[in-house]
């Protein structure tokens, strides 16, 4: 029996996805041998690589001006790669609003020794345990930055940008949006550069999605180390290295998926209302299942976090929601509690089925 999977990443995958991935394992269509035994240079793997390009482009609305290339590394190796090709001598606005945009601004600054770069935060809420995100009032942008740094989903915290920040104008805008994209309908000319690692939404962890405007290339100095210029990547189509082959085969089915349940617009209706039900129980026993975002217009759609009167009840529900095939249901290790995430794969029903033992647990307890 599979196990209803609320694993912050590696997360959940369409199961139709998974046994295409099984069947292809052993034997890619009628070639004789596995995907994974597949070579990169392979007019086979060309086809899937384009194939997931053209796919991205489709499903996700990414217009020509963009191009999408997939790299190793994760997010955290694009926390470099962005400063080292962007920021050059020059400032960079970063919008801290929890771990990973941290993280983020901490690589701007190793950087910015070696480059001479002015990153610096244009607005956080870290002194609030990163609770809520900034409001307007409180964003201090420079005009005069090379970009502009966001993380639209905090996987740790629980908050989501809903609404994106009106950022100056002229200035590039580059989201980290490994945990929230495909989950929502997305204007991708507003930005610079997105990138994402996989494992979130997307598919396997092993690739990371990067989607840049092709006229920004330009900006990338030549005397970078040439695995972290973009320019490498983009001019030989991701291939300069050996790729995540299998990876990239599974982002490209999960695609396939999203655009067979309807689209970016029904998956994102869905995850609304996956959101509607979790929260519901939440605010009708605010004292028993109490959110840790003080902003309602803060919160996640994608990453539920929320605490019980105690930590033992915290304990004893992970452990009932295990014996009732509720999987991977506790807190980041930085905050404790509990932490519901909710990714594209995971039905609406298991979350009126988790939402059936919230209640059942509370009673009981």
């Amino acid at each position: 029996m599979r196990k209803w999977n609320f694993n912050p990443g590696p997360a959940v995958l369409p199961l139709p996805v998974l046994e295409t991935l099984q069947k292809n394992t052993v034997e890619y269509g009628s070639l004789g041998m596995s995907l994974l035994e597949m070579s990169h240079r392979s007019k086979d793997f060309e086809a899937i690589l384009n194939g997931c390009k053209a796919r991205f482009h489709e499903v996700f609305a990414v217009p020509d001006t963009h191009e999408v290339l997939f790299v190793g590394g994760g997010a955290s190796l694009q926390f470099s790669m962005v400063p080292m090709n962007f920021m050059k001598d020059g400032a960079a606005d970063y919008l801290v609003t929890g771990t990973w945009a941290k993280k983020a601004l901490k690589e701007a600054k190793i950087w910015s020794a070696f480059s001479g770069g002015k990153p610096a935060a244009a607005a956080s809420t870290e002194s609030e345990n990163f609770t809520r995100l900034p409001k307007p009032e409180e964003w201090k942008f420079n005009p005069g930055a090379r970009y502009v740094h966001l993380t639209s989903n905090n996987t740790v915290y629980g908050t989501q940008w809903h609404a994106f920040p009106q950022t100056p104008a002229g200035v590039p805008v580059v989201a980290d949006m490994s945990s929230d994209i495909l989950s929502r309908a997305v204007d991708v000319s507003k930005f610079h550069l997105i990138y994402a690692g996989a494992q979130k939404n997307l598919g396997p962890a092993g690739v990371t999605v990067l989607i840049l405007r092709k006229d920004w290339l330009a900006e990338c100095p030549d005397n970078l180390p040439t695995m972290m210029n973009y320019k490498t990547h983009a001019e030989n189509n991701s291939l300069y290295n050996t790729p995540p082959v299998f990876a990239i085969y599974a982002v490209m089915l999960v695609l396939d998926w999203v655009k067979d349940k309807g689209g970016i617009e029904a998956v994102e209706q869905e995850n609304n209302k996956k959101a509607e039900l979790l929260y519901g129980v939440m605010d009708a026993n605010p004292d028993y299942y109490k959110g840790t975002v003080t902003d309602p217009a803060s919160r996640s759609y994608m990453n539920v976090t929320f605490r019980l009167p105690s930590e033992e009840l915290e304990a004893q529900f992970i452990k009932d929601a295990a014996a009732s095939h509720f999987h991977g249901l506790k807190g980041h290790r930085s905050v404790g509690g509990i932490r519901v995430s909710m990714y594209n794969a995971l039905e609406l029903y298991g979350i009126e089925r988790l939402c059936e033992f919230m209640l059942a647990f509370m009673k009981s307890h």
